[in-house]
């Protein structure tokens, strides 16, 4: 194959072609993010071909009804901690399918640092924290004396 000029690229049939540096009036396609391909065959049910974000979404649905039971604390940590599982599925398995949304290193960093944040200030709600930062207690103070 031959290019012609900086801006040809190959058609269909692998011949190089014109193409134009505009961006096109309407978008026609979009790339799949790197490892949104299948977690499984194409011959498996929708279910086990999503597996991967069944995981992440059952869990988040599962720490909503304990949030809504009133085990507020350990309803919201179960969301962090899903988030957490959804960021170390992407970062080990290769096809996640529907989990994955934006690149490899875009993912993991949403998932991880929104997971860890939800799982910290959990474990920080008053009354009686599992987790107390002493230099906070100085910073902020949020109780009316």
């Amino acid at each position: 194959m031959t290019v012609r000029d900086p801006v040809s690229a190959p058609d269909a049939a692998g011949r190089p072609r014109r193409t134009t540096r505009r961006f096109p009036l309407f978008t026609r396609d979009t790339a799949r993010p790197e490892g949104g391909g299948r977690a499984a065959g194409g011959d498996a049910p929708a279910p086990a071909r999503q597996w991967p974000v069944l995981t992440v979404v059952l869990l988040v649905g599962l720490g909503l009804l304990l949030t809504a039971l009133d085990v507020f604390r350990w309803g919201t940590f179960l969301v962090g901690a899903a988030l957490l599982l959804g960021a170390a599925l992407r970062w080990t398995v290769p096809d996640v399918g529907m989990l994955a949304v934006r690149s490899r290193f875009t993912d993991i960093a949403t998932y991880g640092v929104l997971g860890l944040s939800i799982a910290l200030l959990a474990l920080m709600a008053q009354p009686k924290p599992v987790l107390e930062i002493p230099f906070l207690k100085d910073t902020l103070h949020f109780t009316v004396s």
